[in-house]
């Protein structure tokens, strides 16, 4: 028996177990589903970033209807569920907007709304470039992410791709003149 005092360690396996992982977007595609799994952690230690990461993979998470109370300020600030302090708030004290501990906060509001619109912007710049300079460009992100140390840091990174995305940019434009530039030449020769 499993609960026998002193017989803590079972000897066989699990008797039932599922042939597929569970997916919480299988039958449920609604917007509220998928504004769910979209939705941006931040302003959080990472036990709690772990715990509503769960809560949204199982579809356990439920979503504020009205805002709460910071318990901080006491003002009605709080947009987001499972949160007990305010972003305001959090930024000034820099504790963990769900648990209020001092632990280390993993990711920052400042950066989760910064990263989306860098891609966003790399992703309209690649749309200007030709198929040849933009497969150039996939293939020299692809090295830089794979030759990239934890010491380098996502801003060199970003900063060696728009700099190469700029030099890409430079030499369509100048492909660019210098083909109008012969087709100039070409029509005014009868």
């Amino acid at each position: 028996m499993s609960s026998q005092r002193g017989n803590v360690q079972r000897t066989r396996g699990q008797k039932h177990q599922n042939s597929s992982a569970f997916k919480n977007t299988l039958h449920d595609k609604s917007k509220k589903t998928q504004d769910m799994n979209s939705m941006a952690l931040f302003n959080m230690c990472a036990r709690c970033q772990d715990i509503i990461q769960w809560k949204i993979k199982f579809k356990k998470y439920k979503p504020l209807s009205v805002p709460r109370k910071c318990v901080k300020c006491q003002e009605k600030t709080i947009k987001r569920a499972y949160m007990i302090i305010c972003d305001p708030c959090v930024s000034g004290t820099g504790v963990c907007a769900k648990c209020g501990k001092n632990a280390g906060i993993v990711v920052r509001q400042e950066d989760a709304q910064l990263q989306p619109s860098l891609e966003t912007m790399f992703r309209d710049q690649i749309k200007c470039l030709s198929e040849r300079r933009r497969r150039t460009f996939l293939r020299y992100l692809n090295k830089l992410q794979s030759t990239s140390s934890v010491q380098d840091g996502k801003e060199d990174a970003m900063a060696k791709a728009e700099e190469k995305l700029k030099e890409l940019k430079l030499s369509v434009d100048e492909d660019l003149e210098s083909l109008t530039s012969h087709s100039e030449e070409s029509e005014n020769d009868p």
